[in-house]
């Protein structure tokens, strides 16, 4: 495979391990790995971080392989950051993975096709792996749509879209000041919700990179793709997880599906409003999982996702 892959790990070798294994399969020509180094006030984890490392070097196939790894603990927030701008500063497009998301091997083809269809399209920011089990009938005939919100667990993207990306979120204040929140489709108390993630963001109250990168693609008014089948599962829902602790979670090990590789491209580039209502949603958090969820099944006949 042409298109580059980046790799972000951590901790986790099993987990590493099993996204490794597919990884392999599509045996990419270029791969770029970023990891983060241990916390010293974590007992046994040097020695799972060295594990995860010594997991992603047994590369068997011809492959341009280049490293990042961090001497020590980043956090999520700048790790991610800081390894993604260097993997940008390598190549122009790249399909990115983190140790816990597990993709079908179909989800690689699919990115590289849309990464070339979409290369100079500045509308398109974002293509995503996830779509938390949604029905087929909400993307009629086509592989795949548009929403203004984009997914981050196993999604590909180009360095044209990621020179929006800002750490520290400078724009921030003039878009929330100049009324730029009225121009994004939600209203109520989901706007309100986004709108604290991001003050969050801004203020450096969370140990994330992924608000930002909402920000960015939302501010630009870009477009992240969304597949018609579920491509990639998060299996990191773990108790001693950084953010993703709920093991019970309703977005919890969904289910995955091959995608045809002849892809049927959708003749318009426009946001999906039954994908939008269902991402938009999701804001709500875990707390309220349950009844968005069926919200989103009564009216759109989403699927169920697999615990």
């Amino acid at each position: 495979m042409e298109s580059a892959i980046a790799l972000l790990i951590f901790n986790r070798p099993d987990a590493t391990a099993r996204v490794f294994e597919v990884v392999r399969q599509v045996r990419p020509a270029r791969l770029l790995i970023v990891a983060d180094g241990p916390r010293p006030d974590r007992p046994g984890e040097e020695e799972r971080c060295a594990a995860a490392r010594e997991v992603v070097a047994k590369i068997d196939w011809p492959c341009d392989v280049r490293k990042n790894y961090a001497d020590n603990n980043l956090g999520c927030r700048r790790r991610v950051a800081s390894g993604l701008d260097w993997v940008f500063e390598n190549v122009s497009e790249a399909i990115i993975l983190e140790d816990d998301c597990l993709p079908h091997p179909s989800f690689f083809s699919y990115c590289s096709a849309l990464l070339e269809r979409y290369r100079h399209d500045t509308r398109i920011m974002h293509i995503g792996g996830n779509n938390f089990g949604m029905a087929d009938r909400v993307f009629g005939p086509y592989s795949y749509g548009f929403s203004r919100f984009p997914q981050v667990w196993g999604w590909a993207t180009w360095s044209r879209a990621w020179q929006h990306f800002q750490l520290e979120m400078t724009t921030w204040p003039a878009f929330r000041d100049g009324g730029w929140l009225r121009s994004l489709p939600i209203r109520g108390a989901l706007l309100e919700r986004q709108a604290r993630r991001w003050k969050d963001a801004f203020e450096g109250r969370v140990d994330t990179w992924d608000f930002q990168w909402h920000y960015a693609v939302m501010s630009q008014h870009g477009l992240a793709v969304v597949p018609r089948r579920n491509l990639v599962s998060n299996i990191g829902f773990a108790a001693d997880a950084t953010h993703t602790r709920d093991i019970n979670s309703a977005k919890a090990n969904v289910s995955v599906a091959e995608l045809d590789a002849h892809l049927l491209h959708p003749p318009f580039v426009a946001s999906n409003p039954a994908v939008d209502e269902f991402f938009s949603s999701r804001m709500l958090g875990d707390s309220a999982a349950a009844r968005t969820l069926a919200k989103a099944r009564q009216l759109f006949g989403f699927q169920g996702v697999e615990s």
